[in-house]
């Protein structure tokens, strides 16, 4: 695979990418968007229609080394149980491009005979490890579909990039409706996505997540709901609660929730999250893949079951989560508002994404 813009001249160049970045994002969406260290969760789609929500998913950097004694060997973590704060950290790179340093991909499964009503990605990670990266470059990425060349995607909303003592973390958006439109189904690569290597106590970490809404006659009519944001769960910050409205979900639905967060530590235990209808009590959500006392996990999981279709498929991504639960639980009574409840436990992630899809009983 190869960027379609790599051997040109600087000038070439130029004209080549502001034509990219007018035919990927809307008009008014090319120049560069702010930057807030904190970004409130606001809905970015909703509609009901039959259909559902699919998603591709990776990180975008592992281990190479091990730095703390005792802490196993890296293709043991990646496996299993280690943290990214152990291990000196490299990026993941699965193309044949030299003009890129790091790329992985996933594939996104689409029920035949779908319909890409909307698609957004999402991409993030931590600036300061081994080398600082710069922030300048937050909002770029390359996307390719199967089979084709990368296309330069920049962020059209505001950028989260919140800089402490230890981690200087962000994560960007983009719609490319357009794009998994025309492409459908099939295996998605994200490459360049700004994120450091290394080793410090924090660690490195960084991935991608890919959320296509789909239209299909053949599904049962769903709410569906995005929502996204930038909030770091804190054990100084306790825990923290986000509430998505206007759902309109009816009594007896079944419907599941996805959520992307940055820098759970597999074995550092005490994080979670919990859902409640308003009104409800809430409930914890957890499956074989996502325990109860350390949901954010560094997983990439579907309603319990790692996803292994994606490039590479470290079961243990060393710091980056999204993953699918089933809340039909919480949903069956209806739910006009669906409140997230998350606890930071030991060491704390950073939350991006969450998505709904309800089904409404038509």
């Amino acid at each position: 695979m190869r960027t379609n813009f790599s051997s040109a001249g600087r000038g070439a160049w130029c004209v080549l990418a502001t034509a990219l970045a007018v035919s990927v994002l809307p008009s008014a969406a090319v120049s560069a968007p702010g930057v807030k260290e904190q970004l409130p969760f606001t809905q970015r789609y909703s509609t009901v229609q039959h259909g559902g929500f699919a998603q591709a998913a990776n990180s975008a950097i592992t281990c190479r080394s091990m730095v703390r004694k005792g802490a196993g060997p890296c293709p043991a973590a990646q496996r299993g149980a280690g943290v990214n704060g152990d291990y000196e950290m490299f990026y993941i790179d699965v193309d044949d491009d030299p003009d890129t340093y790091n790329s992985s991909r996933a594939q996104l499964k689409l029920p035949s005979g779908s319909r890409v009503t909307h698609a957004r990605l999402y991409w993030g990670g931590n600036l300061r490890v081994g080398e600082q990266k710069p922030p300048k470059d937050n909002g770029r990425v390359l996307l390719a579909e199967q089979g084709g060349s990368y296309t330069e995607v920049f962020a059209d909303s505001v950028i989260a990039h919140r800089t402490t003592k230890l981690t200087d973390s962000y994560q960007a958006s983009a719609d490319v409706t357009d794009l998994v439109r025309r492409s459908g189904s099939g295996s998605y690569t994200v490459a360049q996505l700004n994120v450091a290597m290394g080793h410090s106590a924090a660690g490195a970490w960084g991935g991608w997540t890919m959320v296509a809404a789909y239209e299909n006659d053949r599904s049962p009519e769903r709410r569906l709901a995005l929502w996204d944001g930038y909030r770091s769960v804190t054990p100084k910050g306790g825990d923290a609660r986000v509430t998505l409205t206007g759902l309109g979900i009816p009594a007896g639905s079944r419907g599941t929730a996805s959520v992307v967060a940055y820098d759970g530590d597999r074995g550092v235990t005490g994080d979670g999250w919990q859902i409640a209808a308003k009104g409800k009590s809430p409930m914890r959500l957890n499956n074989s893949a996502n325990p109860a006392a350390d949901a954010m996990n560094s997983t990439i999981s579907d309603l319990g079951r790692p996803v292994k279709s994606r490039e590479p498929a470290h079961e243990n991504t060393l710091g980056y989560d999204s993953d699918r639960f089933d809340v039909t639980a919480a949903v069956k009574h209806g739910a006009d508002s669906l409140s997230f409840y998350f606890t930071p436990g030991a060491d704390g992630f950073h939350l991006g994404v969450l998505a709904v899809a309800a089904t409404t009983g038509s």
